[in-house]
């Protein structure tokens, strides 16, 4: 039996993301703050603080850049996540929190992907808004948090 979608049920009238109504300068300053972290890492819980800014690494294995394993249209989330086009995954590698019930542990852990830019990884963000994609999901970036800082500030202009 094929259970047909109802796209009704994910749209909300009005809807702006909060990032949208953040002014350019607020933006800079917080991609600033984000970056700031990297000199002396606490990007994370583990609070190693090497300096990921001069491309350093340690816990996490990731350097200035963060690493993209895979980017698409992901089908297999909630229906609430994924509407009827599927959500914009992008998948980063060497999640640094190792947790052991990990369910993308080959892509999380593994050194998969390739090192992108700000501005590569807004590319990403754009083109899987181009396909329709509903939102943009970020998987495993508790590492590279203050890059999707700086992908977003780097997309928002563009249309994101």
């Amino acid at each position: 039996m094929t259970r047909e979608l109802d796209e009704s049920a994910f749209l909300l009238e009005s809807f702006e993301p909060a990032y949208s109504k953040v002014s350019s300068e607020v933006l800079a300053a917080k991609v600033a703050a984000g970056l700031a972290e990297l000199a002396d890492c606490r990007a994370c819980p583990r609070s190693c603080g090497v300096n990921r800014l001069a491309n350093e690494t340690r816990v996490c294995n990731t350097g200035r850049h963060a690493i993209v394993s895979s980017a698409f249209p992901h089908r297999g989330e909630e229906d609430c996540l994924r509407g009827w086009r599927g959500s914009g995954t992008i998948f980063f590698s060497l999640c640094n929190l190792r947790c052991v019930f990990c369910q993308n542990w080959d892509i999380s852990q593994k050194k998969s992907g390739k090192e992108l830019t700000a501005s590569e990884i807004a590319d990403l963000m754009l083109a899987l808004q181009d396909r329709g994609c509903h939102n943009i999901n970020f998987v495993t970036p508790e590492h590279v948090a203050p890059q999707v800082v700086e992908a977003i500030a780097a997309a928002v202009p563009r249309g994101l």
